[in-house]
Parts: structure tokens; C-alpha cells; sequence
């Protein structure tokens, strides 16, 4: 094994790495940031179907009823990471969803280390996900990984997990807790709900907001995560947070300020406690806890404030929609018959080869890499799927949580420099993308436009004000995050098209 680390987190070198928990958000993007360094995947998962279709083509899926073939992809890695485990956030903490809470940890921690101890040699490297809950509710008290487990199911469950993992003993060379905290993302993880209420100018303070969060962005989960998978000095419990916690109070103040509205309505704690009882801990407790492990070994944020990170999460900066004017469309007999109404233009810069790029992005399968899971993207067309002008690609996804087909066909396909899709069969009017890329020395500058019109027919400029501008920011900005993760934290950097 010939990685080597750095501070930004990028593995260099190849490894063959386990992974579980792969279809979560965390899981979700480590596997394709990993893919995108060159390194081999292979994920344990519960539908493998739903796994090909959100992992992409470069990861493989072993199903978790299958023994063998977990014995066989761990006898052949350089790391095992195991991220698998239950939301603990949503439901009362009932007997029955605490014995859940602890069987998706531990019982399959248990499994994972059997298999580890059945190898011949001993593993490289062993990373198991926990949960800053380990800590308790500890008012201001600043925690390093130092700090005693406190009291309470949350901390019961994760020091379980943890023990769970150590359980491996010699048959891992080197295991690492990743003690992880409220990871914010475009999707998912504790953003998801508290920016619906933000938007509403209802996220205000919970309980009085004095209790400390410990947040950090996505790409610095991450990347931390890669970064700890090649340091050999990081080992033992490392706090997956960033440097800046804050008050909750103070965090509902800058998710206001991200959304351009009002940080009030507050929840007192006896509505949170009757809502969620006992659940309602991971909400009200305090836990002012820093990345003591992380920062000794030089590990380097890409988003230490929250205001920068807030800012790049719900932002869609680089995404300009607008009316299509006068004789602007292209002239080509698609949008002849089905005229456009809108066009949405984006730019992004990848620090990375068009040689390297081209490819990626040819492959109609990485598509779901680029797509939120709540569209539910599943590619219908037998794959590989070979792109050519008069390719057919049907797939499906949810919009809103309504199913529907959608019937892609490529018009245009110039290897290197461009090409088009068309809905031929969907909810749109029209919708044409054109896919343009030029390179720029060792970087390749992209450029998305896509001339669309909604459904609706003349009443389509209502649907597009009310939610089809809307859903289609985010789907881009989506699509800018998940490059960036792909080719690397921090190298893909987007423009005002």
C-alpha cells in the first residue's frame, strides 16, 4: 500500500477500500471521492439494486447477505470504513428503535470484524463511524478526544460502536473512531430540515439556543475521513468536526442570514421533549467539542467558518436563470417544434485534465453521482450504454415524490468538446442541454446551458416561478458539490455564468 496523506485530504496512491454505509449521504460521497482519486470500492449494501443505480459504475456491490463475498473483498483491501447505522434523529427512542439504533451499529460492526479476523494478514486500517454523542450533554465544557464518555443512551450506543470496533484487536494494524458531528449537506444530514423551516423565517433558537453545536461542512467530513485512511500517525478516537462550534442560537442566526430571512418562532424545550422524549437529547443537549487529533495532525478545512460554509451550501451563486430572449435559442428542429422559454447557464472549473474529465462525464451511468438521491434516479436503458447521436436513455425519478419516465436522446456528440441531450418523453415542454467543455491547460473549464420550458403550457411561467427554477438551482448546485467532491475538495471553483 503506497498512499501517502496531506493536509487537504486528497489519498495519493491507490488502496482497495471496504465500505459500508455507502448509499448514505456520508457514504454516499466518500465513495465517489475515493473513486475519483483512483482507488478501488467496494461497498456492502442492503438493495443492491438501489446501490448500482446511486454508486455509479466504478463502485462495486457486495450484498449483505452474502458472507462470501464480503469475506473475499475484505481479504483484498488496504481499509475497511464503516459507516453503516440507523438515523438516530427523527423517531422516539422507543425499546424496540433502540435495539434497531444498536443492531445497524454494532451487530454489524460484529459482522465486519469476523471477517476482518478471518483474513490471512492483518488489515491496514480499520475506520469506524461514531457520533459526538459519545460526550453527553456537557454544557460549555470544551471536549477533545480526550474528554470521558457522558451518561445517556446517545453516549451508551456510541461507546458500544466503538468498543465494537476495537473488538478487532490485532487483526487491524490501526483503528480509527471518527467521533462525527452534525454534518452539514445539500441534501440530507441535519440542513435537510432546518433549512425548509428557515425558509420559512422558522428556524429560530430551540430551547433558548445556548447549547453548544459541533457542525462541519460535507467535503471537510470527507476529506477528513480520507485524510485519516492514509495518516498513519492518526489512530484511537478523532473528532470529525470543525474548528468553529457554536451556540445554537448563533447557528439559527446564520442559517437566517444564508436564506435572506428571520431567525424566529423558537421551539422550547417541553415541545421538543414531547414531540421526541427521550430523543429530543440529541437536540437539547450541549456539546462544544473541536478537532483536537485532526488539527495535530495537520489536517487542513476548507470551510473553518460557518457563515462560508452555510454560504456555499445554499447558495447557488453560479447558476443564472432567466428568460429566453428573441432568437437566442439554437436553430435546430427540436426547439423548432418545442420552443424554449428559459435558459439556464452554469460554469464550473475542474483543476483536473479534460483527458481525465471527458470521460466522466460521457458515461451516462455517473449520472445518478450527480443527481440528488431524492430524485431517485434509476437508468432503464441496459447499460453500458454506448453515446452516439440517436443514443436512447430512459430512466426514472421522483419529482416531488411523484414517479415519473424520463426519455433522453443524444442530438449531438462531439467527443471532447461537446454534446446534447433532448427529453424526448418527461414533465418538460422542451428541454434541451448542452454539455460544452474546453480545456484549459491541466484544468477544464465546463459550461451547462440548458433551454428549457415547463409543463403547464401558458400557465408554465407560474409552475417555473413557484418551483421549477427553484428545484433545478438546487439539482445544478447539487451537481457543482458532487464534481468537486469527485475531482477533489476545493479544486472545482464556480462562476456567475
Amino acid at each position: 500500500m503506497s498512499a501517502q496523506p496531506s493536509g487537504r485530504g486528497d489519498i495519493k496512491g491507490s488502496m482497495q477500500i471496504v465500505l459500508t454505509g455507502a448509499t448514505g449521504m456520508i457514504g454516499r460521497a466518500l465513495s465517489s471521492h475515493l473513486v475519483g482519486h483512483g482507488h478501488r470500492v467496494t461497498a456492502w449494501v442492503r438493495d443492491l439494486e438501489r446501490a448500482h443505480a446511486e454508486l455509479g459504475p466504478d463502485v462495486a456491490c457486495v450484498a449483505i447477505a452474502d458472507a462470501v463475498g464480503l469475506d473475499a473483498a475484505i481479504a483484498g483491501a488496504d481499509a475497511v470504513v464503516h459507516l453503516a447505522g440507523a438515523p438516530i434523529v427523527g423517531k422516539r427512542w422507543t425499546k424496540a428503535r433502540k435495539r434497531e439504533l444498536i443492531e445497524s451499529r454494532v451487530a454489524t460492526a460484529q459482522t465486519i470484524i469476523a471477517s476482518i479476523q478471518r483474513r490471512a494478514t492483518p488489515l491496514p486500517v480499520l475506520l469506524s463511524a461514531s457520533a459526538i454523542g459519545i460526550y453527553g450533554d456537557r454544557g460549555d465544557e470544551l471536549l477533545e478526544e480526550t474528554a470521558a464518555a457522558g451518561t445517556g443512551f446517545a453516549a451508551e450506543l456510541c461507546e458500544q460502536w466503538e468498543d465494537a470496533a476495537r473488538a478487532v484487536g490485532a487483526a487491524a494494524t490501526r483503528v480509527v473512531c471518527a467521533r462525527i458531528g452534525i454534518v452539514l449537506g445539500r441534501e440530507g444530514g441535519a440542513l435537510g430540515p432546518l433549512a425548509r423551516l428557515a425558509r420559512l423565517g422558522l428556524a429560530g433558537p430551540i430551547a433558548g439556543g445556548a447549547q453548544w453545536l459541533s457542525w462541519i461542512h460535507l467535503d471537510d467530513a470527507v476529506r477528513a475521513l480520507a485524510f485519516m485512511l492514509t495518516t498513519p500517525t492518526v489512530r484511537g478516537a478523532v473528532n470529525v468536526v470543525g474548528p468553529a462550534p457554536v451556540p445554537q442560537r448563533a447557528f439559527a442566526k446564520a442559517l437566517g442570514r444564508a436564506y435572506h430571512r428571520p431567525a424566529f418562532a423558537p421551539a422550547p424545550g417541553f415541545a421538543m421533549r414531547a414531540m421526541l422524549g427521550e430523543a429530543a437529547s440529541v437536540l437539547l443537549g450541549s456539546q462544544r467539542v473541536v478537532p483536537a487529533a485532526l488539527d495535530r495532525a495537520g489536517f487542513r478545512f476548507e470551510f473553518p467558518a460557518l457563515d462560508g460554509a452555510l454560504e456555499d451550501l445554499v447558495g447557488s451563486h453560479a447558476i443564472a436563470i432567466r428568460r429566453l430572449r428573441a432568437a437566442e435559442a439554437p436553430t435546430v428542429p427540436y426547439l423548432v417544434e418545442r420552443p424554449a422559454r428559459y435558459v439556464l447557464v452554469a460554469h464550473t472549473v475542474i483543476d483536473r485534465p479534460l483527458a481525465e474529465v471527458m470521460p466522466f462525464f460521457a458515461a451516462a451511468e455517473n449520472l445518478a453521482l450527480l443527481t440528488p438521491s431524492a430524485l431517485r434516479f434509476d437508468i432503464q436503458t441496459p447499460t453500458p450504454i454506448a453515446m452516439a447521436v440517436g443514443a436512447t436513455i430512459d430512466y426514472r425519478i421522483k419529482l416531488s415524490g411523484v414517479p415519473m419516465r424520463w426519455r433522453t436522446v443524444i442530438e449531438d456528440w462531439q467527443p471532447g468538446t461537446k454534446f446534447v441531450d433532448a427529453q424526448h418523453r418527461g414533465p418538460y415542454r422542451a428541454w434541451w442541454h448542452e454539455h460544452h467543455f474546453r480545456a484549459d491547460g491541466d484544468r477544464t473549464i465546463m459550461e451547462d446551458r440548458v433551454y428549457y420550458a415547463p409543463p403547464l403550457g401558458p400557465l408554465g411561467w407560474i409552475a417555473n416561478r413557484l418551483f421549477v427554477e427553484k428545484q433545478l438551482r438546487t439539482i445544478f448546485a447539487y451537481r457543482a458539490q458532487a464534481i468537486r467532491l469527485r475531482f477533489g475538495a476545493g479544486e472545482a471553483r464556480r462562476a456567475v455564468a
